[in-house]
């Protein structure tokens, strides 16, 4: 019995979350569906392109987060001593 894959499976199998066994079939399926083929090829090239994404944070990002960190430190400091 011939099993159906579907995108949803493609995308298990191109973030590595499939078992080898699963792996050994979707390639399978690959080789006989261009449609799959065709979602598999520019779901790669998407997730190649994603993985390029550098994003930076604001300065007034990373102030926000060590002003954060310093109250919470603060915090707990004066906890600790009491």
């Amino acid at each position: 019995m011939t099993k159906t894959f579907t995108y949803d499976d493609v995308i298990r199998y191109l973030y590595a979350e499939t078992t080898q066994t699963e792996n050994d079939q979707i390639v399978e399926a690959l080789a006989l569906d261009d449609d799959l083929m065709n979602f598999y090829l520019d779901s790669l090239e998407i997730k190649e392109q994603m993985n390029k994404i550098v994003r930076i944070p604001s300065d007034r990002s990373v102030q926000k987060i060590i002003h954060y960190s310093r109250q919470k430190t603060s915090k707990q400091s004066i906890a600790l001593s009491c």
